[in-house]
């Protein structure tokens, strides 16, 4: 992808960033006002915005998938701001992000023929509920099933991009959330039964194993 063309998708990026908190604060305005003051800036969100756009852009080049994962990644900054504000993730917005996923990938199948691929998705969607609803269902465990919903969707561009990605971004998720708590609990930020989001990890990881396929 040439230099210009990756500036107009980081471009796009900031600008999904900036709408992305005004976004999250229409799920968390419900809740409390103090709630949806939580949610981060808007500066915050344009730069998290470009790196995410800019990040895939570099990664996947001109691949036909490319524009589902930019949707993906828009729909992801709102899940993280309001997972990050309130400690949710609304089934509004994990539906939003199964169905571009869904509807998306099965396009690019259908155009670029690729059925293998798409079997890929299903698959990797599959196996990514299946191991997170047995971390939900263990004992002690705080791994909520927005939590779970949100792995399977995020399991079905996994899957497609292929078996490297979809074991990194089963495994990530939980080794940044790992570290991020012994960072907190070091710093007497948090004790150890303070909940903390899981839904942020869940999105960097599964980014960050798009970027290795």
């Amino acid at each position: 992808m040439s230099t210009g063309l990756l500036a107009c998708v980081a471009l796009l990026g900031a600008l999904a960033g900036l709408a992305a908190p005004r976004a999250a604060r229409h799920f968390t305005a419900p809740l409390a006002p103090r709630v949806a003051g939580a949610v981060p800036s808007a500066g915050w969100g344009a730069a998290a915005g470009a790196v995410a756009f800019a990040g895939l852009a570099a990664a996947l080049g001109t691949e036909p998938v490319l524009p589902v994962l930019l949707v993906l990644a828009a729909v992801g900054l709102v899940l993280a701001l309001v997972d990050l504000a309130c400690l949710r993730l609304p089934d509004p917005l994990v539906g939003a992000a199964a169905l571009v996923a869904a509807v998306g990938l099965t396009g690019v199948a259908a155009t670029a023929g690729s059925p293998g691929r798409l079997l890929g998705a299903v698959a990797g969607a599959a196996l990514c509920f299946a191991c997170h609803v047995v971390l939900a269902v263990l004992p002690g465990s705080r791994l909520g099933f927005g939590d779970v919903k949100l792995a399977a969707v995020l399991g079905l561009p996994l899957g497609w991009l292929g078996g490297s990605p979809l074991a990194l971004g089963l495994l990530l998720p939980h080794l940044l959330h790992g570290v991020l708590v012994l960072v907190l609990l070091v710093a007497g930020r948090v004790r150890r039964d303070t909940p903390l989001p899981l839904g942020p990890a869940l999105l960097t990881g599964a980014w960050l194993a798009a970027l290795a396929a």
